[in-house]
């Protein structure tokens, strides 16, 4: 059977991108086989760039994000710049922004205005707050948008809140971009026309915040802040092992309990003792089922659990640390890594985690330094060797 090629092959995207959302969002179609062409500040591009040194001297950030796309470095306040970007758009099938508000609409690259002139284009606009209301200017960093959409409120311990440890606002406005491009595709493919998406930050996260908020919203009181436990399940959390490991387990009824009790902890008296019996007698008594639960655990070593607990059929997993992922038996096994191409030689990265068998693997491209492709896109869109000298000696490329 013939190989399939990359659903994506053929579309090019333009995007006027910066730090996270947006870039993780074109990411994702460029590993799908779209050509994504990334314009960047002249004085040293997305300012993810600078973020870190982490990667062997790259940023992870944009390690992470920008794999697979063409830098373009120009100065779009110059206007050679911009129109050199708008004769790149008058071509693709896509465009995504994530300027800051009202920055894209006083170049002429907000979604309305070019749609108006393209109309099998697809233009994608990203912003923090959507483009009008109260909070429509506001500055929108992710971690100040899991505070605003309620997710802090529901992360961390008892005592304290905290931010969730990855840029969750971000990658769900990235997604959330990403499937909108995907929907919009196979709209044109049948109405001939493009259009615009749009997605914000607070209303994508807020979508995430689905289960907490409809159980604060319809009658009951906000979940409660258990760190790992879980506010109405017990035993439910994470315990220390003999070695300085931590298993977490999950007890999802009654009779994993008495599994628990009979095959893991060696005290089948527990399984019918009236205050463990129950979830809600363990969840009343919790402090000390799992102090019970913890002694247990406490005398074997974390592999030695972990077997136990899955010959008991209790849902369980190790507590890992991210050399740990990086090191996980379930993506060696699955063959989930590859090498990308960057400027300081081959880095690490994940295959993406959509999987289409039958066709071609993603496509993971290099990381490009900045301004790689400036010369070879300039000329793309008809500028003599000239012009892009010129440009680049007024400081308007790089």
């Amino acid at each position: 059977m013939d190989q399939q090629p990359l659903p994506l092959e053929g579309i090019t995207v333009v995007a006027v991108e910066q730090a996270v959302s947006a870039p993780f969002a074109t990411r994702q179609l460029a590993d799908l086989g779209a050509r994504v062409i990334k314009v960047e500040r002249v004085d040293g591009g997305d300012f993810a760039r600078g973020y870190d040194t982490a990667a062997r001297g790259l940023a992870s950030h944009f390690v992470w994000c920008n794999r697979g796309k063409e830098s373009l470095a120009l100065d779009l306040k110059d206007p050679r710049g911009l129109e050199a970007v708008r004769r790149l758009i008058a071509d693709a099938d896509v465009f995504v922004q994530n300027l800051a508000h009202g920055a894209a609409a006083r170049l002429g690259l907000d979604a309305a205005t070019l749609c108006a002139a393209h109309p099998r284009l697809i233009a994608v606009d990203i912003s923090g707050y959507g483009p009008h209301g109260p909070y429509a200017g506001k500055r929108a960093y992710d971690m100040l948008v899991q505070c605003e959409a309620g997710l802090v409120s529901v992360t961390g311990t008892p005592e304290q809140p905290v931010k969730a440890g990855v840029p969750a606002a971000d990658i769900a406005a990235a997604m959330y971009a990403f499937s909108g491009v995907l929907a919009a595709l196979v709209r044109r493919g049948t109405t001939g026309r493009g259009g615009a998406v749009e997605v914000s930050m607070l209303e994508a996260l807020a979508e995430w915040l689905g289960h907490p908020l409809h159980h604060a919203m319809h009658g009951g009181e906000p979940p409660a802040r258990t760190g790992l436990a879980h506010a109405v399940i017990a035993p439910y959390d994470a315990y220390p092992t003999a070695d300085g490991g931590r298993v977490l387990l999950s007890v999802q009824n009654d009779r994993e309990w008495r599994r628990l009790a009979e095959q893991v902890m060696g005290r089948p008296e527990l399984a019918t003792d009236p205050a463990y019996a129950t979830n809600a007698s363990r969840v009343a008594n919790r402090e000390k089922t799992d102090e019970l639960v913890a002694r247990a655990l406490g005398a074997l070593d974390a592999e030695e659990a972990l077997a136990r607990l899955e010959d008991a059929g209790i849902a369980c997993a190790r507590l890992r640390d991210l050399h740990e992922l990086a090191a996980h038996p379930q993506l060696a096994a699955r063959e989930r890594w590859r090498e990308v191409g960057s400027p300081v030689g081959p880095l690490k990265a994940l295959l993406p985690p959509i999987t289409l068998p039958g066709g071609d693997e993603a496509r993971m491209g290099e990381v490009p330094a900045l301004g790689q492709h400036t010369e070879a896109l300039l000329h793309a869109v008809g500028m003599t060797d000239d012009e892009i000298a010129a440009m680049r000696r007024d400081g308007a490329a790089a």
